[in-house]
């Protein structure tokens, strides 16, 4: 490696695949995140687990996520961060209030789909509104894959 090159990616984009097989989304917002620290080093590194998280609205009417586990920095000493600490999410004060308004709604609820860096370096969550699927919908995209994987296999 050379003085340029580091293990740190430019390109970081963690996602959440299981996500839209368990949701159906409805919305999707871009979301600036505080982070503390070694975070930011620890989401160039790529080691991000959003599976688990999930958003909620205190009574001030801030967004947090939680459940997103954000690995200590491998390379920190003692200043390193909680891995599964709360994150405050920076969005416009109009969308705030839509994703209240919605989430007041039965069955919706806010989850993140995608951690990346955008190009001035600042790390951003996109998070969905998203309505949960039931057992037979998600039957359903699996019998549809199959099939459409079975055409394409024939047309070959």
């Amino acid at each position: 490696m050379g003085a340029k090159e580091s293990r740190f990616s430019n390109s970081v984009q963690v996602k959440n695949r299981r996500a839209r097989y368990e949701y159906e989304f409805i919305d999707t917002y871009e979301a600036g995140i505080v982070l503390k620290g070694t975070e930011i080093k620890s989401i160039r590194e790529g080691k991000v687990t959003l599976t688990d998280g999930y958003c909620y609205f205190t009574k001030k009417g801030e967004l947090f996520v939680k459940g997103v586990r954000i690995s200590p920095y491998s390379q920190g000493s003692f200043y390193n961060h909680e891995s599964d600490r709360e994150r405050k999410l920076l969005l416009h004060r109009k969308e705030l209030k839509r994703l209240e308004s919605k989430m007041n709604e039965k069955g919706l609820t806010i989850i993140p789909v995608r951690l990346f860096i955008n190009n001035r370096g600042f790390a951003k969550l996109e998070i969905a509104l998203a309505k949960g699927k039931k057992l037979f919908d998600k039957r359903d995209k699996i019998k549809e894959k199959d099939t459409q994987r079975q055409l394409d296999r024939l047309k070959l």
